[in-house]
């Protein structure tokens, strides 16, 4: 028997769990979980909330596991006033996972989420098995904190298009594009229980979070010793949002990191190559 959604990651209802006075939305589907096999929390990106996942990578991730994607705090149908700092979106993910009642988990976290998902790594190192940093940065690391012009006047745009999306995450070849329109027909395609989408007041603090974190600060990268879990990096080969280079420091800073690069692709690597990034985590996560 399954705690999940039997119709995959399209058809996912939406569930609620009250956490701390507040109501977390989430969805749950996939295979069932045991202490071998945990579930995976899936940790989204800024501005992003549970519709922004892509099906074809999460009906990959769940042929043999739960997982579960959750908005935290004030994003998409979440009630509560949005974190501005990673350390209490982590806090948050503690408390969603105890109210699960949860004891063990692996953590994919994308973005913010992957800020996410080490401090969560680092404040709860008995909770998580396994890591998957994706497309993500150290705190500390150098060359993501002042974003250049276009990059910060794109990501923040009151009402962001397609074309805008398309433009941040992927790389402008003509095959990369093609997967993000491919991606977002994907991701366009849910007709039930769709999601709220992300409000300014969600950009304004995330983007907080976002800036206190990438402050360089080399003796922050220390911190990153202490993540002990087996852990995936994996990024695009021309992330302009976080730097590819931030990946490779990821890599070499955490003991034993595995690192992944994909050719032809840039922050939104996850979303170019669904199926066989999500065949790399299920291979990394099975180990």
């Amino acid at each position: 028997m399954t705690n999940g959604d039997d119709e995959g990651a399209a058809g996912a209802r939406n569930r609620t769990v009250a956490v701390d006075g507040e109501t977390f939305v989430y969805r749950r589907f996939g295979g069932t979980g045991s202490e071998t096999v945990p579930p995976l929390v899936l940790l989204q990106h800024f501005r992003g909330n549970l519709d922004s996942w892509d099906p074809a990578l999460l009906d990959v991730l769940a042929a043999d596991r739960e997982v579960i994607a959750v908005d935290l705090r004030g994003v998409g149908e979440s009630t509560g006033r949005v974190r501005d700092n990673v350390t209490d979106m982590a806090r948050d993910t503690i408390a969603f996972t105890a109210a699960l009642g949860l004891r063990q988990i692996d953590v994919l976290g994308f973005s913010l989420g992957g800020h996410i998902a080490q401090e969560l790594a680092l404040l709860r190192p008995r909770l998580v098995r396994r890591l998957v940093l994706a497309g993500t940065a150290p705190r500390g690391g150098p060359d993501f904190h002042n974003w250049s012009d276009d990059l910060f006047d794109t990501s923040c745009l009151d009402n962001p298009t397609a074309e805008t999306f398309i433009s941040l995450f992927f790389s402008g070849s003509t095959d990369s594009v093609k997967s993000a329109w491919a991606y977002l027909a994907r991701a366009g395609a849910r007709t039930g229980d769709q999601d709220s989408a992300t409000t300014l007041e969600v950009r304004d603090a995330q983007l907080q979070a976002l800036m206190e974190w990438a402050i360089p600060d080399s003796s922050k990268l220390e911190r990153l010793a202490a993540i002990t879990q087996p852990t995936l990096v994996a990024c695009g080969d021309n992330d302009t949002m976080m730097r590819t280079s931030n990946s490779n420091l990821l890599a070499d800073r955490i003991p034993g990191a595995q690192l992944r690069i994909y050719p032809d692709s840039g922050h939104g690597f996850l979303n170019q190559y669904p199926v066989a990034f999500g065949e790399h985590v299920r291979k990394f996560l099975g180990q």
